[in-house]
């Protein structure tokens, strides 16, 4: 019986969807708990390359239950939408469920966040504007629309009503647009209760019998742990805690259930978005970084946004698998460093004052920090052929050491390309 939460130590984009389809092959669950389309998972496989942002990423095994847990702001379209591309693409029909508990991100969400990230401009937060913000500032202000909802067409007018009062005082007053009423969004979401109809069931109590059945369920986070509101870069964060923490309240499973947190780190840094990143690269060398890394280089799965990129950092990643409570390591994209003759390695911030650092600061504190490197010797190949540790060239098991040693977490998995078979386990 294990019940394993699949987490990012970083800023995202770590290649969590490729170890949660790794493990997916030996689960009877994959369960998303968190978040909504604002990010994306990318899967290479047989059938070819996918992004996946609103499917958990155990879709491609017809065995396994995917699951939508209450936590999820729940675009309807993009579920949809995800769906047809596999079977389109020749994909088996995937095994779907979505809680009746969870929300339902709204039109008015994406365009109220495409409307603030214009009228802030430069002071923007790089918002995906997929309605991630307003659909939460509507949860916890207890205005949202749950899928249970979409069942009881006059409940579901009276909850739309309840929540377009406020909305249309600002769509008139701060962004000058038309007002939106409540029969105008109707309509579409009665059709969405049809298209959603099918998959809908109560997961929690699935979920508990499963456990106490011993079955085993992968609980698939989004996003990394510096994008978390509490302990991240506030407030260049996302609006849902991406911390394993969290997995049991978005999943709806006892606190107590999670027997594994593997945090899936990258061999360098990368991120999508704005917010502060001490080992940032610019330049010719962000180039060649971005360019080489992964797939189809280093591009947002959701956004298309070219990544931020850097070196791997130290004080980042050891601050996010503790606070993941990281039982384990998935150390990904090994392969793309085998260009350099020399690798840096971020090992501490020079804080602005002066001040040298090793432990991960407040966000007050961080943008102005500068990195403290220290430099390894790289192994000059290529390695995406190896398949066991003693494969790899004695520079890169160095590399792999010193990061283990850094983080003080166990480094289980490395892995040296973007398939499947491309993932060495130690």
């Amino acid at each position: 019986m294990t019940i394993t939460a699949i987490v990012g130590a970083n800023w995202g984009d770590e290649g969590k969807g490729k170890m949660t389809d790794v493990l997916s092959a030996e689960s009877s669950y994959v369960v998303r708990y968190q978040g909504g389309s604002n990010a994306g998972h990318t899967i290479i496989n047989n059938y070819g390359k996918f992004a996946l942002h609103m499917l958990p990423s155990g879709v491609f095994y017809p065995n396994v239950m995917n699951v939508i847990g209450p936590g999820v702001a729940l675009d309807v379209d993009a579920f949809t939408r995800e769906r047809e591309e596999l079977l389109e693409r020749g994909v088996p029909e995937p095994c779907l469920c979505v809680s009746d508990r969870a929300q339902i991100v709204l039109p008015v969400h994406r365009l109220l966040d495409e409307l603030e990230e214009e009228r802030l401009g430069a002071r923007s937060f790089g918002s995906t504007k997929r309605g991630i913000a307003p659909f939460y500032m509507d949860k916890y202000a207890k205005l949202g629309i749950q899928v249970s909802d979409l069942y009881d067409k006059e409940r579901l007018l009276l909850r739309l009503k309840q929540s377009l009062e406020a909305k249309n005082v600002l769509l008139e007053n701060l962004y000058g647009r038309e007002p939106i009423q409540p029969e105008d969004l109707l309509a579409e979401l009665l059709e969405q209760a049809e298209k959603l109809r099918p998959f809908v069931c109560d997961t929690t109590t699935m979920l508990h019998k499963a456990y106490v059945n011993g079955e085993s369920i992968l609980l698939e986070g989004q996003l990394g742990a510096l994008r978390d509101p509490d302990h991240g870069i506030y407030p260049y964060s996302t609006s849902s805690s991406t911390l394993a923490g969290f997995a049991p309240v978005g999943a709806g499973i006892p606190p107590y259930a999670i027997s594994k947190v593997m945090a899936v780190v990258k061999s360098y840094s990368s991120c999508v978005g704005t917010g502060p990143f001490v080992s940032e690269l610019d330049g010719t060398e962000a180039d060649e970084l971005r360019r080489l890394g992964g797939d189809a280089g280093e591009f947002g799965a959701t956004t298309g946004r070219p990544r931020r990129v850097g070196w791997f950092d130290v004080v980042a990643t050891r601050y996010g698998c503790m606070i993941q409570g990281a039982t384990e390591v998935a150390l990904t994209n090994l392969d793309v460093l085998g260009y350099l003759d020399t690798i840096p390695v971020c090992i501490g911030y020079e804080l602005q004052d002066g001040t040298v650092t090793a432990d991960f600061p407040v966000s007050a504190k961080i943008d102005k920090a500068k990195p403290i490197l220290q430099h390894f010797k790289g192994w000059k190949c290529d390695i995406s052929k190896a398949r066991s540790f003693d494969e790899l060239p004695i520079a890169a098991q160095q590399y792999v050491a010193f990061i283990e040693s850094a983080i003080d977490v166990q480094i289980k998995y490395v892995s040296v390309g973007p398939r499947r078979e491309q993932l060495i386990g130690i």
